[in-house]
């Protein structure tokens, strides 16, 4: 489905971007696996797309630092070559009420999650324009459409995400360019792990499914927006989330 191509996916290195860099290799493409932190847990994901027969390469960036993706996009371009997919997952949480959240905590997020996510994009659009094709798909969140207590500055920087998917999709359309967004509900990953069973239990309650998401579910719906299969959706925003949103 994939074959022949190259993917970059920020954020890599675990979680949802852990299984979306192992599910467009299982399906042939080649994968550039972005990560800020932990080096260790970026080769076990590079290890394991190799394991599938598909090249890959480490390449380390805090996206929320505009010359950190210039570089990343120089490297990846040198060592793969252009990328077809960009699939925007690096993102952080600050949590806190709004009346207590800090300056610093809502900038934060925002640079990471809204900002490094234009800075991703405009990049590769730039790259793509010249072969006139790409697929460039980015993570919002249920509660960027929602909204959610507590993450006022995760809520506004995933809504912009889709503002920016529409925007961008309307410019990049003309040249063969698709731009996506997906947007998952709650998913077992570390940032849910901290959650306590009576927590589980009742957000379990809110899902018409009745069960929390797993990162392959994302995975899943990514890799479906990066093949040809869905070359005529763009600026859609797919949510993922067990009816949640229903």
């Amino acid at each position: 489905m994939l074959e022949g191509k190259i993917a970059l996916v920020t954020g890599a290195s675990r979680g949802i971007g852990r299984a979306i860099a192992l599910t467009l290799a299982g399906y042939g493409a080649d994968v550039a696996v972005n990560y800020c932190g932990s080096a260790e847990k970026a080769q076990e994901t590079a290890q394991e797309i190799q394991a599938l027969g598909r090249h890959a390469i480490l390449v380390k960036a805090d996206v929320s630092v505009q010359e950190d993706c210039e570089r990343m996009f120089r490297e990846v371009t040198e060592q793969l070559g252009a990328p077809d997919i960009l699939v925007n997952n690096a993102g952080i949480t600050r949590d806190n009420l709004a009346l207590r959240m800090s300056a610093e905590d809502f900038n934060r997020v925002i640079d990471t999650n809204l900002k490094g996510t234009f800075f991703c994009m405009k990049l590769a659009g730039k790259q793509m324009l010249r072969k006139r094709s790409g697929r460039i798909i980015s993570l919002s969140s249920i509660v960027g459409l929602h909204g959610n207590a507590g993450q006022l500055n995760y809520s506004a920087a995933k809504a912009g995400v889709i503002g920016m998917t529409k925007s961008l999709a309307k410019e990049l359309a003309s040249r063969g360019i698709t731009v996506n967004a997906v947007a998952p509900g709650y998913v077992n990953t570390d940032m849910t792990a901290v959650l306590t069973d009576a927590q589980k239990e009742a957000i379990q309650s809110q899902i018409p499914l009745g069960r929390i998401g797993s990162p392959q579910d994302i995975a899943e719906t990514v890799a479906f927006l990066a093949s040809d299969r869905a070359a005529y959706i763009t600026g859609q925003v797919i949510s993922v989330d067990g009816g949640m949103g229903i």
